[in-house]
């Protein structure tokens, strides 16, 4: 039997041999490491026996798959856990989640903080104490009458529901055995740094008309160190909430009249006009026609759209005159009616449609979160339409346009991804070929590195996506640039070409910022509330120090207002220290300090936010002198 290892290197064996065992004869070093492996480019558990030929890389904490095999080790070992402190739980399903693992229970009671931490003291007892992993099987009705047996009729339920042809694997740890197609450590010794995390309620298979069960949240890493570096990383993504920093600073709210749909108050109104304000005159410079578009659109526009099989249930809909209607989810069916107004030419291309546009998706309540996840949000929407010939350049400058307005934000930590071809697709793959070449060669021509993500394309083309990382090192996945070889045809654009045929046109979709409600929740977390001055709802706040310098405080105020300046007056009767400390919550870049000495000689004293003192500036000299020097700062 022959072993061929990662590096090309080749092991012979006389005779079937685990993964483990492979392991071992290499080194016991990586023996003692090894969490499964990688068979012929299957995943397996450790104790997988290997009879023929085959490809194999070990597995260790070292690989994404080895944390992943980590992370749902220990959502059994939670299960286990809880199945010891609390017997009449039901088991349900444990799924790794990004950093971390979940395990859902039907436990009537409910669990309270408290039982998280005795379910962690008992997790890391059976931890410390260990137990081999053992993979078992069992025919689908001999596995069902166990489960029942057990009282387990979640697990019975799930056990129905598997298809026929898959086969069924369970996996026990001491004196419990869940259903699982693995694989798993070899021993639970081996799940040494995991901590849980929180409570949150959740119905079976998603569903809010199933029965709510309970959720515990946790996360594994291979060593304590990587699992404090996390824990810190949460405490100040927690610390950056943008919900708990739009509370405090008055920016927007939420309420249960209107699930999912942001109340802007005006400080958080003037956050999101000044963002569209930028994208307004960026698109402009680079010839964009702003448009708007119709809210609600016939259901046989979205049926020809592809729409109505695709995103239905996503879709809220009405019926008004007989009429069946959806509510926009998305905004290019609307910009292809635009395009459609009049016979184009192919000395009209390429045609840019923009659009702040508005709308609706039916997301499950459970997902919602803040401004990160709503129901009702604008999209920096647009599309081009262009002939074949012109689809690399207008890529190429849809690139530039996008690095540009992120580093205007901020963001300059940039990961690319260009998503191919998936098996279900429109279009012939010679124009799949031409579309995905054209894709990567804009991004080479600049020298951007990105990833393949083979098959992650949507079924109408191939597409780019940019992934922002935040000053915590956070991944936001923000902007698409997507070709689309189906919906010009299904709602029939075309354009004129020189020798006078009819042809249809590439339609490219855009977003760069995504939404602006979540661009803006984004940026709140990554500045810590603490905007720059050009975003800054209120860029600059007077102070007088008594009463005598109010009516110079408010002339100041008018001077700057007149000069653009979103600034307000502190005219309280409070002490300066005390408005000071509350302007600075206020994360309000600039606080202004007006005494007897400053209204004399017709200045202003400087402070930052963050205590900076700049100074005693003439207030002719404050926008050049301050708050034009540091305009994009986040101080």
């Amino acid at each position: 039997m022959k072993i061929t290892l990662p590096d090309a290197s080749t092991r012979e064996y006389q005779r079937p041999l685990t993964v483990a065992d492979i392991a071992a004869d290499i080194g016991p070093g990586l023996a003692k490491a090894t969490l499964g492996g990688d068979v012929n480019g299957t995943l397996v558990d450790a104790s997988h026996q290997i009879k023929d030929d085959s490809t194999l890389r070990i597995i260790t904490t070292k690989d994404p798959e080895g944390l992943e095999i980590l992370r749902h080790s220990c959502a059994h070992l939670l299960a286990q856990a809880v199945k010891q402190l609390f017997p009449d739980a039901q088991v349900t399903i444990g799924p790794v989640i990004e950093d971390g693992f979940y395990y859902d229970f039907a436990y009537g009671p409910g669990f309270t903080e408290e039982d998280l931490d005795r379910i962690q003291e008992t997790m890391e007892a059976l931890a410390k104490k260990g137990s081999p992993v053992e993979r078992l099987t069992m025919d689908r009705e001999e596995a069902v009458t166990y489960f029942r047996e057990l009282k387990e009729d979640y697990k019975a339920k799930i056990i129905e529901e598997i298809p026929d042809d898959e086969p069924l694997s369970l996996y026990r740890q001491g004196d419990f055995t869940d259903l699982c197609r693995g694989p798993h450590v070899p021993d639970i010794s081996m799940l040494r740094a995991f901590k849980l995390i929180k409570l949150a309620g959740a119905y079976w298979r998603g569903d809010s008309n199933n029965e709510m069960l309970q959720r515990i949240y946790g996360t594994a890493w291979p060593d304590k160190k990587s699992l404090d570096e996390y824990l810190t990383r949460i405490a100040e993504a927690e610390k950056r909430d943008h919900r708990r920093i739009g509370k405090s600073l008055d920016l927007f709210h939420f309420q249960e009249e209107a699930p999912g749909m942001v109340f802007w108050h005006r400080d958080g109104w003037s956050l999101y006009t000044a963002v569209e304000r930028y994208v307004r005159n960026l698109l402009a410079e680079y010839d964009y026609q702003e448009v708007h578009t119709p809210q609600m659109l016939d259901r046989s526009l979205w049926e020809r759209s592809g729409h109505w099989d695709k995103f239905r249930d996503n879709m809220f809909t009405t019926h008004v005159d007989d009429r069946d209607y959806a509510i926009k989810p998305m905004n290019c069916p609307g910009h292809v009616q635009l395009f459609n107004q009049g016979l184009r030419s192919y000395r009209d291309l390429p045609i840019r449609i923009a659009e702040f546009g508005i709308v609706h998706r039916n997301e499950p309540s459970g997902t919602l979160h803040g401004l990160l996840r709503a129901r009702r949000f604008t999209q920096d929407d647009a599309h081009v339409f262009c002939t074949e010939d012109q689809l690399q350049a207008e890529v190429s400058t849809l690139i530039e346009l996008t690095y540009r307005m992120y580093k205007d934000f901020g963001f300059e930590d940039i990961e690319v991804a260009l998503s191919t071809r998936p098996k279900q697709r429109v279009g012939e793959d010679a124009l799949w070929d031409r579309a995905e070449d054209a894709l990567a060669r804009a991004l080479e021509e600049k020298g951007i590195e990105y990833v393949v993500q083979p098959g992650e394309g949507a079924f109408y083309g191939p597409k780019h996506e940019f992934v922002l990382r935040d000053s915590i090192g956070r991944r936001w996945q923000c902007g698409t640039i997507q070709v689309d070889f189906s919906m010009p045809g299904r709602l029939d654009a075309s354009y004129v070409t020189d020798d006078g045929s009819k042809q249809v046109p590439v339609m490219i979709h855009r977003a760069i910022l995504g939404s602006l409600e979540r661009f803006i929740g984004i940026l709140i977390e990554d500045t810590e509330g603490k905007l720059p001055f050009w975003l800054a709802p209120i860029q600059a706040i007077i102070l007088n120090i008594t009463d005598r310098q109010q009516s110079f405080a408010s002339e100041t105020q008018k001077f700057l207002r007149k000069q653009g300046v979103r600034v307000e007056t502190d005219l309280r009767n409070e002490k300066i220290g005390y408005k000071i400390r509350e302007s600075t919550l206020r994360r309000i870049p600039f606080l202004l300090v007006v005494g007897d000495r400053e209204v004399e000689e017709g200045s202003v004293a400087v402070r930052t936010r963050d205590g900076e003192d700049l100074g005693t500036v003439a207030i002719a000299d404050v926008l050049e002198k301050c708050f034009l020097p540091n305009a994009n700062a986040r101080h």
